[in-house]
Protein backbone atom coordinates (compact mmCIF):
# COMPACT_ATOMS: atom_id res chain seq x y z
CA UNK A 1 0.00 0.00 0.00
CA UNK A 2 1.04 3.45 -1.04
CA UNK A 3 1.91 5.59 2.13
CA UNK A 4 -0.33 8.54 1.14
CA UNK A 5 -3.19 6.20 2.00
CA UNK A 6 -1.96 6.00 5.55
CA UNK A 7 -2.43 9.73 5.69
CA UNK A 8 -5.60 9.77 3.51
CA UNK A 9 -6.59 7.00 6.09
CA UNK A 10 -5.16 9.53 9.45
CA UNK A 11 -6.81 12.49 8.04
CA UNK A 12 -10.51 10.79 8.19
CA UNK A 13 -9.98 8.67 11.01
CA UNK A 14 -7.90 10.60 13.14
CA UNK A 15 -8.60 13.95 11.90
CA UNK A 16 -8.74 15.52 15.23
CA UNK A 17 -5.79 14.16 16.90
CA UNK A 18 -2.30 16.12 17.05
CA UNK A 19 -0.07 14.59 13.98
CA UNK A 20 2.95 16.75 14.26
CA UNK A 21 3.73 19.23 17.37
CA UNK A 22 6.40 21.84 16.90
CA UNK A 23 7.67 25.13 18.49
CA UNK A 24 5.95 26.86 15.95
CA UNK A 25 2.55 24.78 16.86
CA UNK A 26 0.91 21.90 15.83
CA UNK A 27 -1.18 20.18 12.80
CA UNK A 28 -3.73 17.41 13.53
CA UNK A 29 -3.65 14.90 11.25
CA UNK A 30 -6.93 16.52 9.38
CA UNK A 31 -4.68 19.78 8.61
CA UNK A 32 -1.70 17.46 7.47
CA UNK A 33 -4.03 15.74 5.45
CA UNK A 34 -5.65 19.16 3.76
CA UNK A 35 -2.23 20.44 3.11
CA UNK A 36 -0.59 18.41 2.05
CA UNK A 37 -3.48 18.04 -1.18
CA UNK A 38 -2.58 21.35 -1.87
CA UNK A 39 1.23 20.88 -2.17
CA UNK A 40 0.68 18.20 -4.33
CA UNK A 41 -1.60 20.09 -6.70
CA UNK A 42 0.61 22.92 -6.55
CA UNK A 43 3.60 20.59 -7.66
CA UNK A 44 1.65 18.96 -10.39
CA UNK A 45 0.65 22.66 -11.37
CA UNK A 46 4.35 22.88 -11.85
CA UNK A 47 5.08 20.56 -14.24
CA UNK A 48 6.09 17.63 -11.55
CA UNK A 49 5.06 14.53 -12.74
CA UNK A 50 4.74 11.19 -10.98
CA UNK A 51 7.98 9.63 -10.32
CA UNK A 52 9.80 13.31 -10.35
CA UNK A 53 12.30 13.36 -7.13
CA UNK A 54 11.56 16.43 -5.04
CA UNK A 55 15.11 17.47 -2.57
CA UNK A 56 13.53 18.66 1.13
CA UNK A 57 16.09 21.14 2.37
CA UNK A 58 14.40 22.36 5.41
CA UNK A 59 14.53 21.94 8.78
CA UNK A 60 12.54 19.89 11.03
CA UNK A 61 9.23 21.43 11.91
CA UNK A 62 5.21 21.69 10.20
CA UNK A 63 6.57 23.18 6.76
CA UNK A 64 8.89 19.50 6.24
CA UNK A 65 5.92 17.67 7.25
CA UNK A 66 4.04 19.12 4.57
CA UNK A 67 6.24 19.15 2.21
CA UNK A 68 7.33 15.52 2.85
CA UNK A 69 3.56 14.29 2.71
CA UNK A 70 2.53 16.38 0.17
CA UNK A 71 5.35 14.79 -2.26
CA UNK A 72 4.53 11.70 -1.40
CA UNK A 73 0.45 12.23 -2.80
CA UNK A 74 1.88 13.71 -5.98
CA UNK A 75 3.40 10.42 -6.29
CA UNK A 76 6.91 11.70 -6.24
CA UNK A 77 10.12 10.87 -4.55
CA UNK A 78 11.47 12.40 -1.62
CA UNK A 79 14.79 13.11 -1.07
CA UNK A 80 15.24 15.07 2.39
CA UNK A 81 18.67 17.30 3.28
CA UNK A 82 19.88 18.59 6.41
CA UNK A 83 19.31 22.21 5.91
CA UNK A 84 22.66 22.25 8.14
CA UNK A 85 25.39 21.01 5.47
CA UNK A 86 27.51 23.40 3.57
CA UNK A 87 27.15 23.44 -0.52
CA UNK A 88 28.90 21.15 -1.46
CA UNK A 89 27.61 17.61 0.15
CA UNK A 90 24.07 19.44 -0.72
CA UNK A 91 24.75 18.90 -3.67
CA UNK A 92 26.00 15.74 -3.77
CA UNK A 93 22.87 14.79 -2.28
CA UNK A 94 20.50 16.73 -4.29
CA UNK A 95 21.93 15.28 -7.62
CA UNK A 96 19.50 13.81 -9.41
CA UNK A 97 16.51 15.76 -8.16
CA UNK A 98 14.06 17.62 -10.85
CA UNK A 99 13.31 20.51 -7.79
CA UNK A 100 14.23 21.23 -4.83
CA UNK A 101 11.94 22.79 -1.97
CA UNK A 102 13.92 25.05 0.37
CA UNK A 103 12.56 27.14 3.46
CA UNK A 104 8.88 26.67 2.58
CA UNK A 105 6.67 23.96 1.46
CA UNK A 106 4.43 25.26 -1.62
CA UNK A 107 1.01 26.29 -1.14
CA UNK A 108 -1.80 26.31 -3.59
CA UNK A 109 -1.18 30.19 -4.22
CA UNK A 110 2.92 30.71 -4.03
CA UNK A 111 5.54 30.29 -6.85
CA UNK A 112 7.59 27.18 -7.38
CA UNK A 113 10.81 26.88 -10.05
CA UNK A 114 8.45 25.75 -13.63
CA UNK A 115 9.97 22.64 -14.38
CA UNK A 116 8.95 20.13 -16.97
CA UNK A 117 9.31 16.36 -16.08
CA UNK A 118 8.42 13.54 -18.52
CA UNK A 119 5.43 11.35 -16.90
CA UNK A 120 6.92 8.06 -14.93
CA UNK A 121 5.07 5.15 -13.53
CA UNK A 122 4.37 5.34 -9.90
CA UNK A 123 7.94 4.48 -8.21
CA UNK A 124 8.24 1.85 -5.88
CA UNK A 125 11.16 3.89 -3.92
CA UNK A 126 8.97 6.57 -1.58
CA UNK A 127 11.70 8.19 -0.22
CA UNK A 128 15.41 8.37 -0.64
CA UNK A 129 17.84 8.47 2.36
CA UNK A 130 21.38 8.88 2.69
CA UNK A 131 23.38 7.09 5.21
CA UNK A 132 25.34 8.71 8.41
CA UNK A 133 28.53 8.41 6.98
CA UNK A 134 30.15 7.05 10.04
CA UNK A 135 32.58 4.88 8.25
CA UNK A 136 32.29 6.39 4.33
CA UNK A 137 30.80 8.88 2.48
CA UNK A 138 26.96 9.31 2.92
CA UNK A 139 25.24 6.36 0.14
CA UNK A 140 21.52 7.20 -1.14
CA UNK A 141 19.60 4.58 -0.19
CA UNK A 142 16.08 4.20 -1.85
CA UNK A 143 13.25 2.86 0.53
CA UNK A 144 10.06 1.59 -0.61
CA UNK A 145 6.45 2.34 0.19
CA UNK A 146 6.70 -1.03 1.10
CA UNK A 147 9.91 -0.77 3.42
CA UNK A 148 8.50 1.94 5.53
CA UNK A 149 5.42 -0.20 6.25
CA UNK A 150 6.89 -3.34 7.52
CA UNK A 151 9.26 -0.74 9.33
CA UNK A 152 6.49 0.66 11.42
CA UNK A 153 4.37 -2.82 11.33
CA UNK A 154 7.86 -4.46 12.99
CA UNK A 155 7.84 -1.54 15.28
CA UNK A 156 4.48 -1.59 16.34
CA UNK A 157 4.50 -5.63 17.14
CA UNK A 158 7.68 -4.85 19.18
CA UNK A 159 6.64 -1.80 21.12
CA UNK A 160 3.35 -2.43 21.20
CA UNK A 161 1.02 0.16 19.77
CA UNK A 162 -0.76 3.31 21.92
CA UNK A 163 -3.06 5.50 19.72
CA UNK A 164 -2.63 7.73 22.21
CA UNK A 165 1.57 7.39 21.49
CA UNK A 166 3.75 10.90 21.37
CA UNK A 167 6.56 9.87 20.20
CA UNK A 168 9.81 12.77 20.67
CA UNK A 169 12.50 13.42 18.12
CA UNK A 170 15.42 15.84 18.55
CA UNK A 171 17.12 14.15 15.34
CA UNK A 172 17.30 15.45 12.25
CA UNK A 173 14.67 14.63 9.42
CA UNK A 174 17.24 13.82 6.85
CA UNK A 175 18.15 10.75 9.08
CA UNK A 176 16.49 7.18 8.73
CA UNK A 177 15.90 6.98 12.73
CA UNK A 178 14.19 10.93 12.96
CA UNK A 179 12.42 10.31 9.81
CA UNK A 180 10.86 6.87 11.00
CA UNK A 181 9.19 8.91 14.07
CA UNK A 182 7.12 10.70 11.68
CA UNK A 183 6.34 7.84 9.15
CA UNK A 184 5.04 5.37 11.50
CA UNK A 185 3.04 8.48 13.38
CA UNK A 186 1.59 8.70 10.34
CA UNK A 187 0.64 5.39 9.74
CA UNK A 188 -0.92 4.81 13.24
CA UNK A 189 -2.65 8.16 13.69
CA UNK A 190 -0.42 8.70 16.37
CA UNK A 191 1.76 12.26 17.27
CA UNK A 192 5.29 13.25 16.79
CA UNK A 193 6.62 16.12 18.68
CA UNK A 194 9.66 17.63 16.70
CA UNK A 195 12.27 19.42 18.21
CA UNK A 196 14.90 21.18 15.81
CA UNK A 197 17.60 20.25 17.55
CA UNK A 198 18.86 17.84 20.70
CA UNK A 199 18.74 20.18 24.16
CA UNK A 200 19.44 17.91 27.12
CA UNK A 201 17.75 20.34 29.80
CA UNK A 202 14.76 20.94 27.54
CA UNK A 203 14.58 16.96 26.68
CA UNK A 204 14.39 15.76 30.56
CA UNK A 205 11.73 18.71 31.51
CA UNK A 206 9.67 17.58 28.59
CA UNK A 207 9.85 14.10 29.56
CA UNK A 208 9.49 15.35 33.37
CA UNK A 209 6.02 16.33 32.55
CA UNK A 210 2.75 14.62 33.85
CA UNK A 211 1.23 14.47 29.86
CA UNK A 212 4.91 14.29 28.59
CA UNK A 213 6.33 12.01 25.36
CA UNK A 214 5.47 8.31 25.87
CA UNK A 215 8.54 7.26 23.20
CA UNK A 216 11.62 8.79 22.58
CA UNK A 217 14.73 8.13 20.79
CA UNK A 218 18.35 8.48 20.98
CA UNK A 219 22.08 7.36 20.84
CA UNK A 220 23.72 6.47 23.65
CA UNK A 221 25.15 10.34 24.43
CA UNK A 222 22.25 11.45 24.18
CA UNK A 223 21.17 8.80 27.16
CA UNK A 224 23.78 9.77 29.28
CA UNK A 225 23.59 13.74 28.69
CA UNK A 226 19.52 13.44 29.96
CA UNK A 227 20.70 11.54 32.76
CA UNK A 228 23.12 13.97 33.93
CA UNK A 229 20.47 16.84 33.43
CA UNK A 230 18.61 15.11 35.60
CA UNK A 231 15.82 12.55 34.45
CA UNK A 232 14.65 10.77 36.41
CA UNK A 233 11.51 8.37 36.48
CA UNK A 234 9.69 9.91 33.69
CA UNK A 235 5.68 9.78 34.64
CA UNK A 236 4.70 8.90 30.75
CA UNK A 237 7.31 7.62 29.38
CA UNK A 238 6.94 4.06 27.70
CA UNK A 239 10.58 3.35 26.95
CA UNK A 240 13.70 5.28 25.80
CA UNK A 241 14.88 3.75 22.33
CA UNK A 242 18.72 3.32 22.47
CA UNK A 243 20.58 3.26 19.13
CA UNK A 244 22.92 4.66 16.80
CA UNK A 245 26.14 2.14 18.00
CA UNK A 246 26.96 0.00 21.20
CA UNK A 247 25.66 1.11 24.53
CA UNK A 248 27.90 0.66 27.79
CA UNK A 249 26.60 -2.13 30.18
CA UNK A 250 27.27 1.01 32.39
CA UNK A 251 25.21 3.64 30.91
CA UNK A 252 22.43 1.09 31.29
CA UNK A 253 22.68 0.32 34.51
CA UNK A 254 22.42 4.35 34.94
CA UNK A 255 19.10 4.28 33.52
CA UNK A 256 17.73 1.67 35.42
CA UNK A 257 18.93 3.21 38.93
CA UNK A 258 16.85 6.77 37.64
CA UNK A 259 14.09 4.72 36.64
CA UNK A 260 14.24 5.13 33.40
CA UNK A 261 13.36 2.04 31.04
CA UNK A 262 15.25 1.68 27.76
CA UNK A 263 15.08 -0.71 25.05
CA UNK A 264 18.11 -1.05 23.25
CA UNK A 265 17.68 -1.26 19.17
CA UNK A 266 19.46 -2.00 16.34
CA UNK A 267 19.19 -1.02 12.42
CA UNK A 268 20.75 1.34 9.78
CA UNK A 269 19.12 3.34 6.47
CA UNK A 270 19.26 0.47 4.62
CA UNK A 271 16.87 -1.64 6.53
CA UNK A 272 14.59 1.18 7.21
CA UNK A 273 15.92 2.29 10.36
CA UNK A 274 15.08 -0.52 12.96
CA UNK A 275 16.48 -4.52 12.78
CA UNK A 276 16.30 -5.49 16.23
CA UNK A 277 14.20 -3.79 19.31
CA UNK A 278 14.32 -5.16 22.64
CA UNK A 279 16.98 -8.17 21.39
CA UNK A 280 15.09 -10.03 18.99
CA UNK A 281 14.57 -8.99 15.24
CA UNK A 282 11.75 -7.70 14.72
CA UNK A 283 8.76 -9.98 13.65
CA UNK A 284 9.46 -9.87 9.52
CA UNK A 285 13.33 -9.71 9.77
CA UNK A 286 15.39 -12.51 9.80
CA UNK A 287 18.82 -12.57 11.23
CA UNK A 288 22.10 -14.83 10.01
CA UNK A 289 25.58 -14.80 11.49
CA UNK A 290 28.04 -14.76 8.88
CA UNK A 291 31.52 -16.82 8.83
CA UNK A 292 33.34 -14.02 9.66
CA UNK A 293 31.08 -12.81 12.11
CA UNK A 294 29.42 -9.93 9.92
CA UNK A 295 25.42 -10.07 10.86
CA UNK A 296 23.19 -10.48 7.75
CA UNK A 297 19.86 -9.58 7.24
CA UNK A 298 16.75 -10.04 4.90
CA UNK A 299 13.25 -9.01 5.14
CA UNK A 300 10.94 -6.65 3.62
CA UNK A 301 12.15 -3.60 5.21
CA UNK A 302 15.45 -4.34 3.11
CA UNK A 303 16.00 -1.74 0.45
CA UNK A 304 16.11 -3.54 -2.81
CA UNK A 305 19.18 -1.86 -3.90
CA UNK A 306 20.76 -3.32 -0.65
CA UNK A 307 20.65 -6.47 -1.37
CA UNK A 308 23.68 -8.45 -2.31
CA UNK A 309 24.03 -11.41 -4.53
CA UNK A 310 23.39 -13.40 -2.09
CA UNK A 311 20.26 -12.40 -1.16
CA UNK A 312 21.40 -10.49 1.93
CA UNK A 313 22.16 -7.12 3.15
CA UNK A 314 25.70 -7.07 4.49
CA UNK A 315 25.92 -4.94 7.58
CA UNK A 316 29.61 -4.60 8.06
CA UNK A 317 28.68 -5.24 11.67
CA UNK A 318 30.03 -7.78 14.01
CA UNK A 319 28.10 -9.37 16.48
CA UNK A 320 26.21 -12.96 17.79
CA UNK A 321 22.71 -14.85 19.40
CA UNK A 322 22.19 -15.62 22.55
CA UNK A 323 20.05 -18.90 23.35
CA UNK A 324 17.20 -16.61 23.19
CA UNK A 325 17.75 -15.40 19.51
CA UNK A 326 18.57 -12.22 21.24
CA UNK A 327 20.83 -10.18 18.68
CA UNK A 328 24.38 -8.63 20.58
CA UNK A 329 25.99 -6.35 18.31
CA UNK A 330 29.95 -5.88 19.38
CA UNK A 331 31.16 -3.61 16.62
CA UNK A 332 32.51 -2.62 13.10
CA UNK A 333 34.05 -5.07 10.90
CA UNK A 334 36.01 -2.90 9.26
CA UNK A 335 36.81 -1.11 12.52
CA UNK A 336 38.22 -4.35 14.02
CA UNK A 337 41.81 -3.41 15.10
CA UNK A 338 44.29 -6.40 14.51
CA UNK A 339 47.39 -5.80 17.32
CA UNK A 340 50.04 -8.20 16.87
CA UNK A 341 48.06 -11.05 16.11
CA UNK A 342 44.94 -10.47 18.14
CA UNK A 343 41.44 -8.73 16.95
CA UNK A 344 40.67 -6.08 18.99
CA UNK A 345 36.89 -4.27 19.11
CA UNK A 346 36.87 -0.79 19.68
CA UNK A 347 33.30 -0.57 21.29
CA UNK A 348 34.23 -3.22 24.10
CA UNK A 349 37.62 -0.87 24.86
CA UNK A 350 35.04 2.13 25.06
CA UNK A 351 32.39 0.63 26.89
CA UNK A 352 35.22 -0.59 29.82
CA UNK A 353 36.27 3.51 29.52
CA UNK A 354 33.39 4.71 29.70
CA UNK A 355 32.33 2.78 33.09
CA UNK A 356 35.33 4.73 34.69
CA UNK A 357 33.78 7.11 37.02
CA UNK A 358 35.61 10.82 35.34
CA UNK A 359 34.94 9.50 31.43
CA UNK A 360 31.82 10.93 29.82
CA UNK A 361 32.70 9.58 26.31
CA UNK A 362 35.54 7.34 24.73
CA UNK A 363 36.30 6.71 20.93
CA UNK A 364 39.48 3.98 20.02
CA UNK A 365 40.54 3.30 17.32
CA UNK A 366 43.74 1.47 15.40
CA UNK A 367 47.02 3.65 14.52
CA UNK A 368 49.43 2.30 12.28
CA UNK A 369 52.79 0.66 14.21
CA UNK A 370 55.80 -1.08 13.15
CA UNK A 371 56.34 -3.50 16.00
CA UNK A 372 52.47 -4.47 16.70
CA UNK A 373 50.91 -3.65 13.05
CA UNK A 374 48.24 -1.92 14.56
CA UNK A 375 48.40 0.06 18.07
CA UNK A 376 45.08 0.48 20.46
CA UNK A 377 44.78 4.23 20.91
CA UNK A 378 42.09 6.25 22.86
CA UNK A 379 40.44 9.85 22.77
CA UNK A 380 38.43 10.51 26.03
CA UNK A 381 36.09 12.85 26.96
CA UNK A 382 36.47 13.78 31.20
CA UNK A 383 33.14 14.37 32.83
CA UNK A 384 33.00 17.97 33.80
CA UNK A 385 34.98 18.84 37.24
CA UNK A 386 36.60 15.55 37.48
CA UNK A 387 39.89 14.23 36.64
CA UNK A 388 42.21 11.14 35.58
CA UNK A 389 45.17 11.14 33.84
CA UNK A 390 45.96 8.25 31.36
CA UNK A 391 47.72 6.11 33.08
CA UNK A 392 44.76 6.01 35.46
CA UNK A 393 42.76 4.99 32.55
CA UNK A 394 45.38 2.78 31.29
CA UNK A 395 45.25 0.98 34.79
CA UNK A 396 41.40 0.86 34.42
CA UNK A 397 41.18 -1.28 31.10
CA UNK A 398 44.60 -3.42 32.48
CA UNK A 399 42.07 -4.62 35.10
CA UNK A 400 39.50 -5.45 33.14
CA UNK A 401 40.36 -6.66 29.69
CA UNK A 402 43.21 -8.83 28.50
CA UNK A 403 47.06 -7.13 27.82
CA UNK A 404 46.65 -6.43 24.05
CA UNK A 405 43.26 -4.30 24.69
CA UNK A 406 44.86 -1.76 26.97
CA UNK A 407 45.30 1.31 24.69
CA UNK A 408 48.76 2.13 24.19
CA UNK A 409 48.05 5.98 23.81
CA UNK A 410 45.10 8.06 25.33
CA UNK A 411 44.57 11.63 24.21
CA UNK A 412 41.81 13.80 25.92
CA UNK A 413 39.55 15.62 23.95
CA UNK A 414 36.51 18.34 25.01
CA UNK A 415 34.39 16.35 22.05
CA UNK A 416 34.42 13.40 19.65
CA UNK A 417 33.25 14.16 16.23
CA UNK A 418 30.09 13.18 15.58
CA UNK A 419 27.42 13.22 13.17
CA UNK A 420 24.32 15.24 12.97
CA UNK A 421 22.58 12.19 14.53
CA UNK A 422 25.05 11.57 17.12
CA UNK A 423 26.66 8.19 15.69
CA UNK A 424 30.81 8.65 16.44
CA UNK A 425 33.11 9.43 13.45
CA UNK A 426 35.76 6.70 14.51
CA UNK A 427 37.53 7.47 11.05
CA UNK A 428 37.90 10.99 12.39
CA UNK A 429 39.51 10.42 15.39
Amino acid sequence: MLLDAWLKRAGAERRSVPGVVTDSGTMTWGMLDGDASAVARRLRQDGLAPGGRVGLVMPSGLEFATALFGALRAGCVAVPVDPRLGPDDRDARLGGCDLVLEERAPSASSGVLRVEIPPRAMPETAIVVHTSGTTSAPKPIELTHANWWWSAAGSAVALGHDPHERWLCAMPLSHVGGLSIVIRAMIGGTTAILQPRFDAERVAGDLAAPDGPTLISVVPTMLARLLDAGLRRPPALRAVLVGGGPIPPALLERAQEAGVRCVTTYGMTEACSQITTGGPPLFCTRVQIGDDGEILVQGPTVAPGAIADDGWLHTGDLGGRDDAGNLRVTGRLADTIVTGGENVAPAEVEAVLEAHPAVAEAGVHGRPDDEWGEAVVATVVLREGMHADAEDLRAHVRERLAPFKVPKAIAFAGALPRTASGKLMRREL
